[in-house]
């Protein structure tokens, strides 16, 4: 079926933080440890163009569904979704693989995630690439100051309302939510059968409850502050230039909260970067990531 995956690529449930996440593994089994983290509303399946590449390059890639999509369990309630919890899943991964460090790569939540993970668990990332999902301190910073962050981002909101997404977004075969990951600046980043395989993943039984409850468990007030929000680790961050949903204007903010940090604004490309201009974001990966 992912024909265009390496022949290495295999499927497995993995026990991590009380639930099981379906995870892809590719590349060689002795290969330094890169674990990439897809976004809303993806799957593992978002990171299609970097996992050949990685796995070229002698990286052992380890590509989780994350908690609540697709193949991987779905805890009930909005509690099950902080984003702390969250990050304890994908470090969670390194211990049942038997890894004590891995490089991190992820995009949209999954960049949230790898923030989350930079400042909480630094001790267990190498290196990181965040892509198009700023600095938790330099988001809130910007809100306060350009409001109008909060009207692009108006399907967050929209998300907290209890039942009513599920159904609209679920009409006329998934229309809206195939068009949120369609909204590129060129015709052929989503072909029909990506889009398909996608709504796949959607119609799971409690998929999308699932998926909507990271948004929901994102207005959540208890969850503790990480110990320090500066980012140790050299992390790198990706930003497409012409992103619909977050302001450019909040990328360098993010890098100034790393002891050592860089920014790569990828011209010509949106908030679907890595599916855009998969090449160049593919040599951006292997160049940091190498060093």
């Amino acid at each position: 079926m992912f024909d265009d995956l390496p022949d290495s690529t295999s499927h497995e449930m993995v026990e991590t933080n009380g639930i099981r996440l379906h995870t892809v593994t590719a590349g060689p089994d002795d290969g330094e440890p890169v674990v990439l983290l897809h976004g809303f509303p993806e799957f593992w399946y978002g990171w299609r163009s970097q996992i050949p590449a990685l796995a070229a390059a002698g990286y052992r890639v380890i590509v989780p569904d994350q908690r609540g999509y697709n193949r991987s369990e779905k805890p009930a309630g909005i509690d099950s979704y902080t984003v702390d919890t969250l990050a304890a899943d994908v470090i969670g991964l390194l211990d049942a693989f038997g890894y004590e460090r891995a490089q991190f790569v992820g995009h949209d939540w999954g960049a949230g995630v790898t923030w989350q993970a930079l400042l909480a668990h630094p001790e267990r990332i190498r290196r990181a690439v965040t892509m198009n999902v700023p600095h938790p301190v330099a988001l809130e910073a910007f809100l306060r100051r350009k409001p109008s962050q909060l009207l692009k981002s108006w399907y967050m909101f929209f998300f907290q309302l209890p039942a009513v997404p599920e159904r609209t977004w679920r009409a006329a075969d998934w229309r809206l939510l195939r068009w949120f990951v369609d909204t590129s600046n060129r015709d052929e980043t989503c072909t029909e059968a990506t889009l398909d395989r996608y709504r796949d993943a959607w119609s799971r039984p409690g998929a999308f409850t699932g998926m909507l409850n990271w948004y929901r468990a994102l207005f959540r007030g208890d969850v503790a502050d990480p110990p320090t929000m500066t980012v140790e680790p050299p992390t790198m961050l990706l930003w497409g230039a012409e992103d619909p949903y977050l302001h450019r204007g909040m990328a360098r903010p993010s890098i100034e909260r790393c002891t050592s940090g860089r920014l790569e604004f990828v011209d010509d490309a949106t908030h679907w970067l890595h599916h855009e201009v998969p090449d160049r974001v593919n040599d951006l990966l292997l160049e940091f990531l190498e060093r």
